[in-house]
């Protein structure tokens, strides 16, 4: 992140950002005056806890001038900054120090110090509190978005989201024919046992079984009624974007596909069938070969994906599928897991729920059209994104593209084809 020289002076004179923190050391005899440890512990849990950043010890942060560090005071400014690591962010971070050398605007050169520090598995916790990067400045994580940054990043990585006990949520509400498909062999073990097994079940703080998140996502017909925005929100437009027309109907079609989600995937599929155009070519030899606007192959993968790895610590957020005359748009709730980025998706392979993916590799594919590419929801190869990427461009020469909008969503755009 900001490496090399040149690229490093370039954003030093743009000033901070998200990414660039600037800070002057100050001395008082043979100690550091300031930053205090306490203050680098902040800046460099702020950068962890969001997307990562560098800091620039060295650099005054309003001039944005190079005033160095003393060749003799490197070392003792070098400690400072690992005993902040080490000793005053929990758990500890390790990030990369680099000495280097930054031209003044006088013509001389002066040594800074580089920190570089990676968005990190878990959440720190620095004198300052739970804190994040918000621009050039860090900040309190809000209460409900530093819950979902614990789910997200699984601290204690002992249990998943999708493995929680749901409140309230009682046994009678997983259906017996939906949670039995996938234990057929277990009719004589009492049925809490099976679904804990299965994870479909798990002991709340009381000691009562209760459904878990996968349990009322799977086996239940109404999920949303515990877990809301457990549901897909399907709208076909006219035109091109959200706006009404002179006719007042801007929407040609919509609805809200509920019940557990392998049901809902193929229901999706369902929908952008029936609702996206299907053009015609005729051949030399009297034969007719169909155009239509989207891969359903790469549909299909798409509305998987998204359905089984969004975060549903999420309240109230849903999957959102928007079909437009030039392009389908597929929303999903949560920020990518495993330090994944939107340019590594085609190469890694990470999940966020087990438990989910693992029972929708169980659930046939109850659509003969889909059933030949593959014969359950999930195959947990992590071939889906290639096949989303590859299908759509050969279909419409455009290559689909992802995009995170406020580390909280993920936005796949898949292009249509011309079908005339």
């Amino acid at each position: 992140m900001l490496e090399g020289r040149s690229v490093l002076l370039e954003k030093i004179q743009l000033g901070e950002d998200s990414f660039l923190e600037l800070k002057e050391v100050r001395f008082a005899g043979g100690r550091v005056r300031g930053p205090s440890q306490d203050a680098l512990a902040d800046e460099l849990a702020a950068f962890a806890n969001r997307a990562g950043g560098v800091l620039v010890l060295g650099v005054e942060d309003v001039s944005r001038q190079v005033v160095g560090i003393p060749l003799d005071r490197l070392d003792l400014v070098e400690t400072v900054v690992r005993e902040a690591c080490e000793h005053s962010i929990k758990p500890p971070l390790a990030p990369l120090i680099e000495r280097l050398y930054l031209p003044d605007g006088l013509g001389g050169e002066q040594p800074v110090i580089r920190v570089e520090v990676s968005r990190s598995l878990f959440v720190h916790l620095s004198p300052g509190g739970y804190l994040h990067r918000v621009g050039s400045s860090k900040r309190p994580i809000p209460p409900d978005q530093l819950a979902r940054l614990f789910q997200q990043r699984s601290q204690s990585r002992l249990i998943r989201f999708d493995e929680t006990p749901v409140p309230h949520a009682t046994l009678e509400e997983l259906d017996e024919g939906l949670w039995r498909r996938f234990a057929p062999a277990a009719r004589g073990e009492a049925s809490e046992i099976t679904q804990g097994k299965l994870a479909l079940a798990g002991l709340d703080e009381s000691g009562r079984w209760r459904p878990t998140v996968a349990g009322l996502l799977m086996s239940s017909l109404s999920p949303e009624r515990h877990l809301p925005g457990a549901f897909i929100q399907a709208v076909a437009y006219e035109g091109d974007a959200v706006r009404p027309l002179a006719s007042g109907a801007y929407q040609r079609d919509a609805r809200d596909i509920t019940g557990p989600l392998d049901r809902q995937i193929l229901e999706a599929c369902a929908f952008v069938r029936k609702n996206m155009r299907v053009g015609a070519r005729k051949h030399a030899d009297g034969g007719r070969e169909d155009l239509p606007q989207f891969s359903m192959l790469a549909v299909f993968e798409a509305v998987t994906n998204a359905v089984a790895h969004r975060d549903y610590s999420m309240a109230g957020s849903k999957v959102r599928l928007r079909l437009f005359e030039d392009r389908l748009e597929l929303y999903s709730p949560g920020m990518l897991p495993n330090t994944m980025t939107t340019e590594s998706l085609a190469l890694r392979q990470a999940a966020r729920n087990e438990v989910l993916t693992s029972l929708l590799a169980r659930c046939p594919v109850d659509d003969r059209s889909l059933s030949s590419h593959r014969q359950h929801i999930m195959d947990k190869r992590g071939e889906g994104v290639a096949i989303i990427l590859e299908e759509s461009e050969r279909l419409s020469g455009r290559r689909p593209e992802y995009l995170l909008l406020d580390d909280s969503e993920l936005l796949l755009t898949i292009f249509a084809a011309k079908t005339r």
